[in-house]
């Protein structure tokens, strides 16, 4: 899959689903890119001591606490990222358009998943 078709599919798929104009697509998609890259960051920063713990297969209670706990705070630091994002995005968006923009943007990875799943299991086949 090519990552550039896929974002301008998204793209204008937000932008109709939400009736955002070409002006506010401007300022709405580079704060969401923005969002989206740094809770992509905190994935993978958390993936990767996942992985560290899980490459050691006789894990302590202490390790899974470990775990169990840098999951919440990936959890809470992306919750403290959409509050500080939620009053950037209203000065861009009214809150009916940035709702329909979130829907949109959702029914969209809904879609991209289901039809990626379809295509696997017709290549099994």
């Amino acid at each position: 899959m090519n990552i550039e078709d896929y974002e301008k599919r998204k793209m204008e798929f937000i932008k109709t689903q939400a009736g955002l104009t070409n002006s506010e697509a401007e300022k709405y998609f580079p704060l969401n890119s923005e969002l989206t890259k740094k809770k992509f960051d905190l994935r993978i920063l958390h993936r990767d001591k996942v992985q560290k713990i899980k490459d050691n297969s006789n894990l302590s209670d202490s390790e899974y606490r470990k775990l169990l706990e840098d999951d919440m705070e990936v959890k809470l630091q992306e919750a403290a990222l959409d509050k500080e994002y939620a009053e950037k995005f209203e000065k861009v968006l009214s809150p009916e358009k940035l709702y329909r923009a979130q829907q949109a943007e959702r029914e969209f990875m809904q879609r991209e998943v289901s039809n990626f799943r379809s295509g696997q299991a017709n290549r099994r086949r």
